[in-house]
């Protein structure tokens, strides 16, 4: 075994030694050591993935590694719970600690080749930052709606980068890994710590105010449709009530004159006889 092996090696198991490791903490304050469970850790070094694809790999080879191996996001599949790539490569960024220069550029890539490589970067940041570079870094990859395979116990679902950062934002485990509490970002605005979000479609308040301004305008407009049809049909009732009372009298004088000349020609029939 070469000297570069040995010593990365001896770094790995002084790393997932149970007594922790001698490596820095993370920027959040937490043991990189103990970020995912044992059980979870313990699943992944024993997998063929980790000891064929994990062993001696740097900051460099890590994107090798994504752009051949990583077809989905997800921490365990299947009945057997075996760790996915994207989680054996997660683990192994926790024991490289890469920079934030590092991660900047994972998460600057773009292109279909590179969308998983930003979604590790991303999984990455929110188990290891402070919770408000968390929101700064991961609220404007939000607007990603770049497709991603998820995998599960469950099988295989489509997802987006979207909706997988926001659950990073939002849930407390993702990827068979629990998330360590963020505070919400209401209480960090409170504080000044961060500034009000913006959102890409505009000011929410005023949005809602102009659906509201606009479903007034609808039943207000549906209203008027309703009293035009009912005046319609007033008038309708209306002139079928007036013709038929125009109707009548004269029917009424048709019946005296044919009463009249009934009479008359009973009187001459009268007359006629001897």
């Amino acid at each position: 075994m070469s000297r570069r092996s040995m010593h990365h090696a001896a770094d790995e198991r002084r790393f997932l030694d149970e007594r922790g490791t001698s490596a820095a903490l993370a920027p959040n304050g937490l043991n990189p050591a103990t970020i995912m469970e044992k059980a979870v850790r313990e699943r992944i070094v024993d997998s063929y993935f980790w000891k064929e694809q994990c062993f001696a790999v740097n900051e460099a080879d890590l994107v090798d590694r994504v752009v051949d191996h990583v077809r989905h996001v997800g921490g365990v599949a299947g009945e057997s719970q075996r760790p996915t790539p994207f989680l054996c490569l997660a683990l192994k960024m926790l024991i490289l600690a890469p920079a934030d220069d590092v991660l900047a550029a994972y998460l600057r890539r773009g292109g279909e080749r590179f969308k998983y490589l930003r979604a590790l970067a991303a999984f990455y940041v929110r188990l290891t930052r402070p919770a408000a570079e968390v929101y700064r870094t991961l609220e404007p990859l939000l607007e990603d709606r770049r497709k991603l395979r998820r995998k599960g116990r469950a099988g295989t679902t489509l997802t987006y980068v979207d909706e997988f950062v926001d659950d990073l934002l939002v849930k407390d485990r993702v990827c068979a890994t629990s998330l360590w509490k963020m505070p919400a970002r209401e209480v960090l605005e409170d504080l000044d710590v961060l500034e009000p979000r913006v959102s890409p479609l505009g000011d929410i308040e005023e949005l809602l105010e102009e659906e509201e301004e606009e479903e007034e305008n609808e039943g207000m407009e549906e209203d008027e449709r309703e009293r035009e049809r009912e005046d319609r049909e007033e008038r309708r009732e209306n002139g079928r009530y007036s013709s038929s009372r125009d109707s009548s009298p004269r029917r009424s004088r048709e019946r005296d004159e044919m009463d009249v000349d009934s009479r008359r020609d009973d009187r001459s029939d009268g007359e006629l006889s001897p």
